[in-house]
């Protein structure tokens, strides 16, 4: 019965987005009565935050995966976590749209634990740095999370772009080159950090 109501509230927010999709809509999609959408979901943002749980439980399931191949280095893996992610939000882009905007909307990125919002993203740099991939004086959290943030920034942008858009994997692993090689220009004079310059 949880499962009906969630497939029947997914295809009515694909179909005529989340704001304009009712509890009884979705109740009468899934043949029950009003009632019985209560006895498995509190809030119809209740729906949105299973959507989202679900993608981190995916996430978190092929990582595991792949994080068993313990010779690929911090860069594989990362490559490996954005094309998944690409690979989950290119299936469905309406869809993704849709929930998206309902996620954001609903404030669900401001309740997430903070150490939370980036979990697979620290385990690989944890992993990296423990490889000798990633360098040991970069906080994991601080780091995973902004990954989170920017692939999250990203995907955004990427769901509301009209038509043209470029794919979703090329978006991200340019992400993530900046991300990990930076965007200063060093040359033989100045390739000292900042801080010691």
């Amino acid at each position: 019965m949880h499962d009906r109501l969630y497939t029947a509230a997914l295809e009515l927010f694909a179909e005529q987005g989340y704001e304009r999709t009712t509890i009884d809509q979705i109740a009468e999609r899934a043949d029950v009565a009003r009632g019985t959408f209560f006895n498995h979901f509190q809030r119809k943002e209740d729906v949105v935050t299973t959507w989202a749980e679900q993608r981190q439980d995916n996430l978190r399931a092929f990582m595991d995966k792949s994080l068993s191949h313990k010779d690929d280095d911090a860069t594989v893996q990362l490559e490996r976590c954005m094309a998944a992610l690409a690979d989950f939000n290119e299936a469905e882009p309406d869809l993704t749209r849709v929930m998206l905007t309902a996620w954001v909307r609903s404030g669900q990125p401001l309740l997430e634990e903070p150490d939370y919002a980036g979990h697979v993203f620290t385990r690989v740099i944890t992993m990296g740095q423990t490889r000798g991939d990633i360098a040991r004086d970069i906080d994991p959290v601080v780091a995973g999370n902004m990954l989170r943030d920017a692939y999250l920034g990203l995907l955004y942008r990427w769901t509301q772009a009209a038509d043209g858009r470029a794919p979703l994997h090329v978006e991200l692993r340019a992400l993530l080159r900046i991300a990990l090689t930076g965007v200063l220009s060093w040359t033989r004079t100045s390739n000292a950090p900042l801080r010691d310059r």
